[in-house]
């Protein structure tokens, strides 16, 4: 199955935080590691410093090696084999564990196994506070000393945790963010899919509209030129009704099939010179020849101006616009399109006499489908989508398109076209 780009750059970004996350685990783990090491190596340093101290209180040489045993990793014993003061023991704890920065709760016992009992114990914590033995069952005899304490670190894995601290929450935020992708994409995978439903729904029944269209259409202008419609005034009137609304209904499905396709794939413009006014001229004459009703559309126009655009969507925006200006102006349409150079910029101006535009619907007239909901021109034929077309034709070329009220009456669409793009 090809896979589409959209489909690669979804897989790509998923490997990668995958891989970031995986990444931060095993860094997770190896800091866990290096954090267990370093903490057990200070417990053995201060362990071994406390002995030196209580054999030099006692004027005693040491006895062999590897009197500090590790028998767990919350654990270790310490070989002394001679009785000693428990408070010098626990002064010489505290003092060196603050010395090596073991900031960590602690309970010590000193074994008597001769005697087989514990002779004393005490709690810890790391501020210093002292407390009864949590645990006396965990401070057993070993029969390989006579004599020994034992140190025990309750807390010490949580202490571990805790100075990762900055690793999980960046592994948090990280899995967030992974969670949030996902959703993301699922939803845009959603939309995606409705959005290709709904393409190929409306491309399907467009053309299926059109080839009966076409067979009216066909039939109508047959009809009309038989001898018994042309002398009938009432006949020829219908006949010319049904000639007219199919043309309509023609051209609004041209616009939904123009709109798919566009959609469907990246629009690409084809940039040449041509000059403005003679196109200017040509939508001033097809909308005068499109409606019945008298129409005054006024060009002005200072100088010849020559556009690098492409010339087939300038025409159709243009087209659209003034269309729309007619539509929206009442009985006695009054159309001006100025054209002028502002700021070493081309600004062209389609103004009209209409109803304008509720302020609140105004940021949204160049969205896809959007219509102006009003009493007075909810007869108005159309689907909003010739303001979204001529929008994606300006951003295509880099220009700038806005609309506003004028202060009287009617609205202005003001297109402002890059210097470079004229001449």
């Amino acid at each position: 199955m090809k896979l589409s780009r959209f489909n690669i750059v979804i897989i790509i970004g998923f490997l990668a935080i995958v891989g970031v996350i995986i990444m931060q685990l095993f860094l997770i783990n190896n800091a866990h590691k290096l954090a267990k090491k370093d903490t057990e190596d200070k417990i053995f340093f201060a362990l071994q410093d406390v002995l030196e101290k209580l054999y030099k209180d006692n004027l005693t040489g040491l006895l062999v090696s590897n009197q500090v045993e590790k028998v767990s990793g919350n654990y270790f014993t310490v070989n002394v084999n001679y009785e000693f003061e428990n408070s010098i023991l626990e002064h010489y704890l505290i003092s060196e564990f603050e010395k090596n920065n073991l900031d960590v709760d602690f309970e010590y016992a000193v074994y008597n196994c001769s005697s087989d009992k514990m002779a004393f114990s005490n709690h810890i914590n790391s501020n210093g506070k002292k407390e009864p033995i949590k645990c006396p069952t965990c401070f057993t005899k070993n029969p390989k000393y006579t004599y020994y304490f034992a140190i025990r670190f309750p807390d010490i894995e949580q202490n571990y945790f805790k100075n990762l601290n900055q690793y999980w929450i960046f592994t948090t935020v990280l899995f967030l963010v992974l969670i949030i992708y996902v959703y993301s994409v699922v939803l845009m995978l959603k939309q995606k899919k409705y959005t290709e439903l709904q393409k190929d729904f409306i491309n399907n029944m467009s053309h299926e509209f059109k080839t009966p269209l076409a067979s009216i259409l066909i039939a109508s202008n047959y009809v009309k030129e038989q001898n018994e419609i042309k002398d009938n005034p009432k006949l020829k009137k219908y006949n010319q009704i049904v000639i007219n609304q199919t043309n309509k209904l023609n051209e609004h499905i041209e616009k939904i099939l123009y709109v798919a396709k566009t959609e469907s794939k990246q629009m690409l413009i084809d940039k040449t010179k041509f000059e403005l006014k003679p196109i200017l001229d040509l939508v001033k004459d097809n909308i005068i020849l499109r409606y019945d009703t008298e129409i005054d559309i006024d060009i002005i126009v200072t100088k010849t101006l020559i556009l690098k655009a492409d010339e087939f969507h300038v025409y159709n925006i243009l087209f659209n616009l003034v269309d729309n200006a007619v539509k929206y102006s009442g009985l006695s349409p009054k159309i001006e399109i100025i054209v002028t150079e502002i700021n070493q910029k081309l600004s062209i101006q389609v103004k009209d006499n209409g109803c304008g535009i509720p302020t609140k619907d105004l940021p949204f007239v160049f969205d896809k489908f959007y219509r102006v909901s009003r009493q007075d021109i909810k007869n108005i034929e159309g689907f909003g989508i010739g303001l979204s077309y001529v929008k994606k034709i300006c951003d295509l070329h880099r220009w700038k398109i806005t609309i506003a009220n004028n202060t009287d009456k009617g609205i202005v669409v003001t297109i402002i076209i890059n210097q470079k793009d004229y001449e």
